[in-house]
């Protein structure tokens, strides 16, 4: 592999958060491009390819990490799918950018830590609201003491469910709406604070709306007690109509900040006849609606991307890491057994199921 120049990337995944991986490494193309994309989907790799003049295609990604110019490989897979993918990627020698959750049990994110560690590449733990202007600019000011001492850091994102079947399956996604939004709310209040060791969890969870397509969550509230006396509250749904919400606010003894991602960004607009697109997972545009510019931006996944690859380079230190992504995974496990057990749980907790959700669903069950 190359020391210097651009790195070179393979994305393993053709649909939702491909398309956005592959748009995030062309707006900031001076640290990296996408040279390859692998799907098992006839037709879907090469239709993305060619909406991004991505040269290689692959129906099988064990044969893309045969590339040998390729030096990172960012995994856009179901859950289920991300130990066995970043296992192979590492064998293969090749850095590793896994999107959220880490994977489907803390067994399979010790494995994937270790077998990173062994082959020495990175396991970078794509937590994008670690690069989301606004959130960056909050904590900005929080570490130079603008709130005094921080005692409560509320996340929520909310929307009306996800973009690809896969994820109303609790065998496939591991959870519901805790699992898939919750992870980024339980990383944030982590990272933002600091990375304090969590003290312990206390969940609500329901299933109020969706209950046709899934037996998993689709309302979730998250309560965290951090060791240095701060509090985590999250929230998140599947069960909000009219697109995507995400929101921090920051309490702390000597001030407060809001921080909402979209209506900062966002025009207000009516409209009889509708338009083409708004924001994610909005289902319409007629009447009112709030449509976002520089959408990816705001997100921060471009400057995740370009952070991932500055690090491939050594021009920067990992600031998402597997290690991240494992605390996370444990505070999901606490959090479906604080929710199935209805009670405050101690961390760190020992899981008893073979997935999150599993906390939950066998103790509601009985």
């Amino acid at each position: 592999m190359s020391s210097k120049g651009k790195v070179k990337v393979g994305i393993i995944g053709s649909q939702f958060e491909a398309d956005i991986h592959a748009v995030s490494f062309q707006m900031m193309p001076e640290e990296a491009e996408v040279v390859a994309i692998a799907s098992p989907t006839p037709g879907n790799a090469e239709k993305l390819a060619a909406k991004y003049s991505i040269p290689r295609v692959f129906l099988d990604y064990r044969e893309m990490l045969k590339e040998p110019d390729i030096e990172m490989v960012t995994i856009t897979a179901p859950n289920y799918l991300h130990a066995q993918m970043t296992i192979d990627i590492a064998n293969a020698g090749k850095h590793v950018v896994c999107e959220k959750p880490l994977c489907m049990t803390l067994a399979e994110a010790d494995e994937m830590i270790d077998v990173c560690k062994r082959k020495g590449v990175l396991l970078a733990y794509a937590e994008e609201l670690f690069f989301t202007p606004k959130y960056v600019k909050a904590k900005e000011m929080a570490d130079q003491g603008a709130f005094g001492k921080v005692y409560l850091v509320k996340q929520s994102e909310k929307h009306f469910g996800p973009h690809s079947g896969w994820f109303w399956d609790v065998d496939r996604a591991g959870g519901g709406a805790l699992m898939d939004l919750g992870c980024h709310g339980i990383a944030f209040c982590y990272w933002f604070l600091g990375r304090p060791a969590i003290k312990s969890i206390y969940a609500q969870l329901a299933t109020h709306v969706h209950g046709d397509k899934t037996k998993a969550d689709d309302d979730a509230i998250c309560i965290i007690e951090f060791e240095n006396g701060a509090v985590g509250m999250i929230e998140d749904s599947w069960c909000r109509r009219g697109g995507m919400t995400d929101r921090t606010e920051v309490y702390g003894d000597a001030g407060v900040t809001y921080a909402d991602l979209h209506m900062g960004n966002a025009l207000p607009t009516y409209s009889e006849r509708g338009y083409g697109y708004a924001v994610e997972k909005a289902p319409s545009t007629s009447g009112w609606s709030y449509p976002v510019f520089e959408e990816h931006w705001n997100y921060g996944i471009p400057q995740e991307m370009r952070h991932f690859a500055r690090c491939v380079r050594g021009k920067e230190t990992l600031d998402a890491t597997g290690e991240d992504g494992r605390v996370v995974m444990q505070a999901l496990y606490a959090a479906y057994a604080s929710a199935g057990l209805s009670q405050k749980v101690q961390f760190p907790y020992v899981p008893t199921g073979k997935k999150p959700i599993d906390e939950w669903l066998t103790r509601k069950a009985k």
